[in-house]
């Protein structure tokens, strides 16, 4: 997204290198059988729980071992633009708050571009208008691609699922921090509901961050 904030601290930093090994292990392991192997990751929690920042960190770690890398915000395919969501949602008595808001045809369209190495044409939220704009990326050349975003892990087709242990109530500060969205009763309503939905959605992951930021890896 267009003048989003972030926050990176040295835990995002030291997460982002473990993770970083497991993804060079694993990417490796691909490229024996189908050489180029375009690999995606995906990095799923709670709001202000570090997804932005640990994506960004695992990229710059990535590159310096001579990938290139491309982050995905799943946040920019919401069907409804952020300038109308909140009154959607009120309108909707808060149902149906989850993966179902994403447009994920064209969520899937897009990584389908980056599997063929095409150029695609993507949504990209700027932050201070709140508008969506339309962003062309070439993916031609990429290597690797980082899928960030509240139900980013249940895309299809990921090599690695990281979860992000951390609830909205304990990120409280974070949120407010980022100013991102309006800290009322609405916005609390909705993290509770995406609490709910996220959960659902964790046992797809094969790694976990913890409370305290240590990256936990399932065979």
């Amino acid at each position: 997204m267009l003048g989003d904030i972030l926050l990176i601290s040295d835990k995002h930093k030291k997460a982002a290198e473990s993770i970083a090994e497991r993804v060079l292990i694993e990417k490796e392991a691909f490229d024996e059988s189908s050489p180029g192997y375009r690999f995606i990751v995906a990095i799923s929690g709670e709001s202000g729980a570090g997804k932005s920042e640990l994506s960004h960190s695992l990229a710059l770690v990535l590159k310096k071992e001579g990938f290139k890398v491309k982050i995905l915000h799943t946040d920019n395919y919401y069907r409804v633009e952020p300038l109308l969501r909140r009154a959607d949602r009120e309108k909707k008595n808060f149902e149906g708050i989850g993966p179902e808001e994403y447009n994920r045809e064209e969520l899937l369209r897009n990584i389908d571009d980056f599997r063929s190495g095409r150029k695609a044409d993507m949504p990209c939220i700027d932050i201070i208008t709140e508008k969506v704009d339309r962003l062309v990326t070439d993916f031609s050349d990429i290597d690797i691609l980082i899928i960030d975003g509240l139900y980013a892990i249940a895309t299809e087709g990921i090599d690695l699922g990281v979860y992000i242990d951390l609830t909205y109530k304990e990120t409280k500060k974070n949120q407010m921090l980022r100013g991102k969205e309006m800290t009322d009763e609405h916005r609390w309503k909705v993290l509770q509901m995406e609490h709910q939905s996220a959960l659902k959605l964790r046992h797809i992951a094969n790694t976990f961050i913890d409370r305290d930021y240590r990256v936990l890896f399932c065979d």
